[in-house]
């Protein structure tokens, strides 16, 4: 048998090259350059990496053929597609990833060290760790880790093939289980977090790995495109094929936290690091239902009657389950984990919408578009109000009570002001990027008839507004109890200002001229296979 050299679209290719380089070559700087100097060193190589991603992409993007709605190509021998969905949600990866090592690298919230265990292998309340304490010693792998996890991020939505997806999947997340149980403070709520987000984690991959398998001897193969085929030509054994779509939907439903599969996210959200948090709950989200969108308009497009009633009954239950725990949380990160459940709840209702430009009657906007439209503005609000959480702390660090937040509008006010827009923007108030997001997945969920997820949508937007006002009235219109410690606001460092600014600019602006990115997001086109 001869040997066929495989053919790599190198500069197609270069973002997810220059991100895994940068990973590779942070490993090589904690083995080789000395403590005192890693963190400028890890924090400038990870800048520079994701800028240049950036940049990559950018130009992969521009020299993308513009001619019709299949635009891209398929590389790397069928495992990775580069078309305008990969490319966009790419770019919206790396964004959130430049936040992400903006709010890890901030070290004057927690008097000179970042917020990172100084040794994660050191037991909580050790000698060891406390000697790492009282030595400053900050833990610069994060920074590889983070790069490792944005490239598996970029790699699963742009997946030519299961097996390709399946290893994306692990790459992304086998990072994040680590970072999870790297706080300085509250080691083991950080380390609980961490082992339930992995077993969790680890269950569910197995479901996903099954589902492959069964997909593949239902089809015989495990690219999108023949899948397809085979759906399209109603091959036999269709229980193989309903069995496998049901795996492979555990294991990306997961992973964007949707019910019954959400048990994970109150927990982890609490217990890791916020600046993890912050990255992870937008970052995360477009990988995730990249990928879920790619698997089942390319690969199960055809056979859509069958999965949609599923995704039906999930996205009302997620709603209503994120909606309706979010009014009774007491601790501000919780409740901003079943707002995320929430939101993954309205992003579910855009993916039941019209798939294809080509199928649109009525409506004007596709389900892509949408759905791309809405994980914009819900990354930007999340992470800005994530970023808002690290700055209000008490002598224990972080105070994420509701009790210590209490009339903090009056103690500052600006701060009280960013985070109430970024609620109002989850919230889908007008004139914020949340209530155009809303606008466009219920608009595409009524074109399709699906109707009554609609309609509990809506409520669950009705509920959700309760939480996010009754959040702004404790800030501003409640006194604290003159027995009740209350938290203050520290002045964090350009990093986490600029990352906070940016992201309520963003908000703001998406809210009133939203037209830019939604044409963007329309002119990326449909996935090819």
């Amino acid at each position: 048998m001869d040997f066929i050299k495989p053919t790599i679209e190198y500069v197609e290719l270069l973002p997810l090259f220059i991100v895994f380089g940068v990973a590779a070559l942070g490993v090589v700087v904690e083995a080789f350059v000395a403590r005192e100097r890693r963190h400028v060193v890890q924090v400038s190589l990870a800048a520079a990496g994701v800028v240049g991603a950036f940049a990559a992409t950018v130009v992969v993007g521009l020299d993308l053929d513009k001619t019709g709605s299949g635009r891209g190509l398929v590389g790397a021998e069928g495992s990775v597609v580069v078309d305008g969905p990969s490319v966009y949600l790419w770019g919206l990866i790396l964004i959130f990833a430049l936040g992400g090592v903006a709010l890890f690298a901030e070290r004057r919230l927690e008097a000179g060290v970042p917020a990172f265990a100084g040794q994660a292998a050191a037991l909580p309340g050790s000698e060891g760790e406390r000697e790492a304490s009282t030595k400053g010693l900050a833990h610069t792998e994060v920074y590889p880790l983070v790069m490792f996890a944005v490239g598996g991020m970029m790699l699963f939505p742009a997946s030519g093939d299961l097996l390709t997806m399946f290893v994306a999947l692990e790459v992304l997340s086998l990072p994040l289980y680590l970072l999870c149980g790297l706080a300085r403070r509250r080691r083991l709520l950080s380390q609980e977090a961490a082992l339930k987000y992995f077993l969790l984690g680890a269950f569910s991959s197995g479901f996903f790995l099954y589902g492959v398998a069964l997909v593949y001897g239902y089809a015989g193969s495990m690219s999108f495109g023949a899948i397809h085929t085979s759906v399209v030509n109603g091959s036999d054994n269709r229980t193989l094929l309903l069995l496998g779509i049901a795996m492979l939907s555990v294991g990306l439903l997961f992973k964007v936290g949707a019910v019954p599969f959400q048990a994970w996210t109150p927990d982890v959200y609490q217990g890791a690091p916020t600046a993890v948090t912050a990255f992870m709950s937008a970052a995360t989200k477009i990988a995730a239902f990249g990928a879920i969108l790619r698997l089942y308009y390319v690969a199960f497009g055809a056979d859509r009657w069958d999965w949609q009633p599923m995704m039906w009954v999930i996205a009302i239950l997620t709603m209503l389950v994120g909606a309706v725990l979010a009014c009774v949380q007491t601790d501000v990160k919780r409740m901003l984990a079943y707002s995320s459940i929430a939101h993954t709840g309205f992003l579910l209702t855009g993916v039941l919408g019209v798939q294809a430009a080509s199928e649109l009657a009525d409506s004007q906007i596709t389900s892509l578009q949408a759905v791309l439209f809405y994980l914009t503005v819900y990354g930007f609000a999340t992470v800005g109000a994530f970023a808002v959480v690290t700055l209000v702390r008490d002598a224990n660090g972080e105070a994420p009570s509701f009790v210590r937040w209490t009339g903090l509008g009056k103690r500052s006010p600006v701060v009280a002001g960013v985070f109430s827009l970024f609620l109002l923007s989850m919230a889908g108030i007008p004139l914020t990027s949340g209530f155009i997001g809303k606008w466009a997945v219920f608009t595409v969920a009524m074109s399709s008839g699906a109707w009554p997820v609609v309609l509990v949508a809506i409520a669950s937007s009705i509920i959700a507004v309760y939480f996010y006002v009754r959040y702004i009235r404790l800030m501003f219109f409640t006194d604290p109890d003159p027995d009740d410690e209350v938290a203050s606001v520290t002045t964090p460092s350009l990093f986490t200002s600029v990352t906070i600014a940016v992201c309520a600019v963003v908000t703001v602006v998406l809210g009133v001229v939203p037209g830019p990115v939604l044409d963007l997001a329309a002119q990326v086109g449909d996935f090819i296979r």
